[in-house]
């Protein structure tokens, strides 16, 4: 393998801490203690890790056990609901449902109510006349087509994708 880099060049000292980075991972570094640290270091000798640093001693600390009497300290206490209830997205009132004119509602009422008859009637089996099945294979598909002719031929904008925003 070449190495690329000179020894006056800035990028060699990087290339180097890379590669002794590579070649040592996994091994735990040695750290000189600090001289703040050696003049407290009889006493941390002294005091449990969880007495120093409460995270010292593992990444959970273990909270105290509650007693049979109480239900103790469930996890959502630690996050009150106060807290970021005044910042909630509040979405405004939602427009009033446009109604629809009477032929247009005769029409829907046509394409789902009369096969939802046709199925009622075929599986209670009950015999409704010649003449009633034709008039609601009629209604079924008179609204479809109305339905269908009523549509616009164009889209409302050329240039609309259908986002909104």
């Amino acid at each position: 393998m070449t190495e690329r880099s000179h020894p006056g060049d800035p990028g060699a000292s990087e290339d180097r801490a890379w590669r002794d980075i590579v070649e040592n991972f996994g091994d735990r570094a040695e750290l000189e203690p600090d001289r703040d640290d050696e003049a407290g270091a009889a006493d941390a000798r002294d005091t449990p890790a969880t007495e120093r640093d409460p995270g010292a001693g593992s990444a959970l600390v273990a909270e105290p056990e509650p007693t049979s009497g109480s239900a103790g300290p469930s996890w959502d206490d630690a996050f009150p609901d106060d807290d970021w209830s005044s910042d909630r997205f509040v979405p405004p009132p939602p427009p009033p449902v446009p109604a629809t004119t009477p032929d247009r509602l005769a029409a829907w009422a046509g394409i789902f109510g009369s096969p939802a008859i046709l199925l009622i009637c075929l599986v209670l089996s009950i015999e409704i006349p010649t003449l009633l099945a034709y008039a609601l294979v009629a209604g079924f598909v008179g609204g479809f087509l109305y339905l269908i002719s009523q549509m616009p031929r164009e889209p409302r904008d050329p240039f609309d994708d259908g986002a909104r925003i």
